[in-house]
């Protein structure tokens, strides 16, 4: 089929982005306002019946547009207050190896490979400096790190804007 590709198993953008009508921009608004908006909520919103409404989230779940739902904890109310951005420069042959350590390290929330020097950049939550440093001791066998804590966050976590 022209125009489509398939990256990871997805529709290229074009296939994905065709789903984007304006109820479905409306039903996306709606989500990024209040995820936990039942479907018959949700249908009353945008003036459609519940059946119509669940079927047009599945499709953009199954299609990928919807990647999941979440639930964000404050970390410090986990006992974890200290926020680290780790950038790891891997040595020889050890992308693999810090791919599977940051799996396997409960504390690093995100994982990004990245162009540049550096190969990875994690974001890692830790109860303390001194704690931080021994999960950060874990990486070091894999390559050089460069750790920056977070003393800030101007501007949280956010949802994309949604095209209209």
């Amino acid at each position: 089929m022209a125009g489509k590709s398939k990256q990871n198993g997805r529709d290229s953008f074009t296939e994905r982005s065709r789903l984007l009508d304006a109820v479905n921009v409306r039903l996306l608004n709606e989500l990024h306002a209040d995820p936990r908006l039942s479907m018959s909520e949700l249908a009353r919103r945008v003036g459609m019946s519940a059946p119509a409404v669940t079927e047009r989230v599945q499709r953009l779940e199954r299609d990928g547009v919807i990647t999941g739902f979440r639930m964000e904890v404050d970390p410090a109310a986990l006992g974890m207050p200290v926020t680290a951005l780790v950038r790891i420069r891997p040595g020889p042959g050890q992308l693999p190896k810090i791919v599977a350590a940051a799996r396997d390290t409960p504390q690093v929330v995100q994982c990004f490979r990245i162009t540049g020097e550096d190969c990875f950049l994690l974001q890692v939550h830790g109860p303390s400096i001194g704690e931080l440093e021994e999960i950060l001791d874990g990486f070091l066998m894999f390559g050089q790190t460069t750790t920056s804590i977070v003393v800030a966050e101007p501007v949280p976590r956010r949802p994309l804007p949604i095209p209209s």
